[in-house]
């Protein structure tokens, strides 16, 4: 069977998906005034986490100026300022924030990862993207074995993990899997829970707010416990 670190030898050298490799070395090179003098992963992103871990946490891509610079999933951007503070108030991160591949951060019984591994233009990956990153998401599915609980940031995280979870195997009534914030929704081997992504149009109109991603990992938590 695979292992997660050759899975992820084989994500940070896809190249699978031609516009998204032109456009992550592009944002690579020509950066950002402000991190002008940092050096810019450019490449597709592995999971990051805990290998034991009982809960996933799935988001929809990097962001262009924070994972694909950075190189760590939800790093060095406001949509992971937020999702680090939550995982660290409900006891699954070392640290309220998460800066660099090298800031000490350590995740406790949790792993992310995300849909597509690659900053995709305006955020927005085609359906063609995503279908050919899945079975990424599918391997990881697979070699975490104790996973009990997957949190899903977004629709399109939500979607695509209920994909993947009905190929591998895992049944829930199509009359039940309708997307709303901390909805609770039962597969034979784990609990998806579904929230907001903590993107910066949730966040700046108070669609998302700090309490309700809180109640989001309250859930995982609990069904954990």
């Amino acid at each position: 069977m695979t292992t997660l670190p050759s899975l992820n030898r084989t994500i940070v050298s896809c190249r699978n998906c031609p516009r998204l490799v032109r456009w992550r070395e592009k944002v690579a090179r020509e950066k950002v005034r402000r991190f002008a003098d940092e050096k810019y992963w450019g490449r597709p992103l592995p999971g990051f986490g805990d290998p034991q871990a009982r809960l996933l946490v799935v988001g929809l891509a990097p962001a262009a100026h924070g994972g694909n610079r950075t190189g760590r999933m939800f790093t060095g951007d406001r949509s992971g300022d937020w999702l680090y503070r939550a995982l660290y108030r409900a006891g699954f991160a070392s640290h309220p924030e998460s800066i660099s591949r090298d800031d000490g951060l350590a995740l406790t019984d949790c792993y992310i990862t995300a849909v597509v591994r690659c900053a995709p233009p305006q955020n927005k990956p085609t359906k063609t993207e995503i279908d050919r990153c899945k079975p990424y998401l599918v391997q990881e599915l697979s070699i975490l074995k104790n996973l009990r609980v997957v949190v899903a940031l977004g629709k399109v995280a939500f979607d695509a993990t209920i994909h993947t979870l009905r190929g591998l195997g895992e049944v829930i009534e199509p009359t039940r899997s309708r997307f709303s914030h901390a909805a609770t929704f039962e597969f034979a081997r784990v609990n998806l829970v579904a929230s907001y992504h903590p993107s910066q149009q949730n966040t700046f109109t108070g669609k998302l707010t700090e309490a309700m991603l809180d109640r989001v990992f309250e859930k995982a938590r609990g069904i954990l416990q």
